[in-house]
């Protein structure tokens, strides 16, 4: 069964980077559209970025535009989260998530495949 992984997580102080990765087993979300989602504490599970399969079509929320950069490499499986410039109000759990059809792609609703999460904790 082809699954998300993600890993890259840490403690960062604020101001700081770091770089999430997500790997996916096999090629069958090669042609999917891919995101991260992340959730804090206490609050609702949050869309970060998404990517299109080809890499053409890139969004992000407003919170992280300028500061984080999403892209993938699809002949290595793998989809990326740098995260530069990073704030206390970062800290979350973050998930990468795939689809193969996302009409509304900051709904986490409208992907089915899940990683299981990797810890970013920013501290100020």
């Amino acid at each position: 069964q082809a699954q998300l992984v993600e890993s890259g997580g840490g403690l960062v102080q604020a101001g700081g980077s770091l770089r999430l990765s997500c790997a996916s087993s096999g090629s069958t979300f090669s042609t999917y559209g891919k995101a991260w989602f992340r959730q804090a504490p206490g609050k609702e599970l949050e869309f970060v970025a998404v990517i299109s399969w080809k890499g053409r079509d890139i969004y992000y929320a407003d919170s992280v535009k300028g500061r984080f950069t999403i892209s993938r490499d699809n002949a290595k499986n793998m989809m990326y989260l740098q995260m530069n410039s990073l704030k206390p109000e970062d800290t979350a759990v973050y998930y990468c998530a795939a689809d193969n059809i996302i009409p509304d792609y900051f709904d986490a609703k409208q992907y089915t495949h899940w990683g299981q999460g990797t810890q970013v904790t920013v501290s100020s």
